[in-house]
């Protein structure tokens, strides 16, 4: 392959295969700093319109929730533990076990629950489905 940069025999439009995909070999500028912000998102509470059945609980019903879920990267929540908890893995004092060297976004509080009814009209109440606050824990 013979690379082109717009002097010699080089050019800036030039493409490289890689395992039959097309990668430009000068990406457009900003592409990188979106996925890195991307990939840094606070977090936060979402939330999604979901039927009862999409929950995935074993539900039949065709009414719908409000999901509300807690979604993000804890980043500045970093503690003392967690950087020691990572330089013993790193070490490899801590083998084998699934340990995370990093804050998790979860449910500090649940919403109400929820009732609805089935497709066969049977009463069910769910508690603890949605999330109310989200933290870092």
């Amino acid at each position: 392959m013979v690379l082109e940069f717009g002097w010699g025999p080089f050019s800036a439009s030039q493409s490289m295969n890689s395992g039959g995909h097309e990668l430009p070999l000068f990406p457009k500028p900003g592409n990188r700093m979106k996925r890195a912000r991307a990939r840094h998102k606070p977090c936060a509470l979402k939330e999604l319109e979901v039927s009862v059945s999409e929950l995935g609980l074993g539900y039949e019903s065709d009414e719908t929730v409000l999901f509300r879920y807690c979604s993000g990267t804890c980043e500045t929540a970093v503690r003392n533990y967690d950087l020691s908890l990572k330089n013993m893995r790193l070490k490899k004092k801590i083998k084998k076990e699934k340990v995370r060297a990093r804050p998790c976004c979860r449910p500090l509080a649940y919403d109400d629950d929820v009732s609805f009814l089935d497709t066969y009209n049977r009463y069910y109440t769910i508690n603890e489905l949605s999330a109310k606050e989200c933290g870092c824990v």
